[in-house]
C-alpha cells in the first residue's frame, strides 16, 4: 500500500510539473509576440552610447517636453553613402558629445511625414527640428540639389550645423 501511495504521489507530482512547465512556455511566447524585436541598439551603429529614441513620434514628444533640439538621420544599410556617414560620425567625438544634446533618431525606413522629406526621399539626410516642432529648413549641407545631404568630407559642416541648431534653441525660444 506504501509503494502505491508514493506512485501515485510520484505520477501527481510529474503532472503538476508538466502543466507548470507549458504555463512558463506560454507566457513567455506571449510576452515576446507582444514587443516587436528591437534591433541590437537604437544606435544602429550611429553612436552605441548615445540615447536614442525608438520612433519618430517619440522622438518628437521627447523634443518638445525636454526642449531639446531633435535630429533626424535617414540613413540605409545597403547604401555605402549611408555606410561611410555612419563611421565618420560615430567616430568623431565631438560630435558624439555633442550629440548628446540632442534627441536622436536614426531611420532606415521612409516615414509618412512630408516635412521630413522637404526636398525629396535620399538618403543619408540629417534634418533638425526645434521643440517647437519645426523642421529648420535653414540648417541645410552644402549640396544644393539635396539640402539635408551629408558626406563623409562634410563632417565639420555637420558638426557646426549641431551647433547652430543649438544655438538657435537658445536665441529663438
Amino acid at each position: 500500500a506504501m509503494e502505491k501511495s508514493y506512485m501515485s504521489m510520484f505520477l501527481l507530482l510529474i503532472a503538476i510539473s508538466c502543466a507548470l512547465a507549458k504555463d512558463v512556455g506560454k507566457k513567455e511566447t506571449k510576452e515576446t509576440t507582444a514587443k516587436p524585436k528591437l534591433p541590437q541598439t537604437l544606435s544602429r551603429g550611429w553612436g552605441d552610447q548615445l540615447i536614442w529614441t525608438q520612433t519618430y513620434e517619440e522622438a518628437l514628444f521627447r523634443a518638445k517636453h525636454s526642449n531639446k533640439p531633435l535630429m533626424i538621420i535617414h540613413h540605409l544599410d545597403d547604401c555605402p553613402h549611408s555606410q561611410a556617414l555612419k563611421k565618420v560620425f560615430a567616430e568623431h567625438k565631438e560630435i558624439q558629445k555633442l550629440a548628446e544634446k540632442f534627441i536622436l533618431l536614426n531611420l532606415v525606413y521612409e516615414t509618412t511625414d512630408k516635412n521630413l522629406s522637404p526636398d525629396g526621399q535620399y538618403v543619408p539626410r540629417i534634418l533638425f527640428i526645434d521643440p517647437s516642432l519645426t523642421v529648420r529648413a535653414d540648417i541645410t549641407g552644402r549640396y544644393s540639389n539635396r539640402l539635408y545631404a551629408y558626406e563623409p568630407s562634410d563632417i565639420s559642416l555637420l558638426y557646426s550645423n549641431m551647433q547652430k541648431a543649438l544655438k538657435l534653441l537658445k536665441t529663438e525660444l
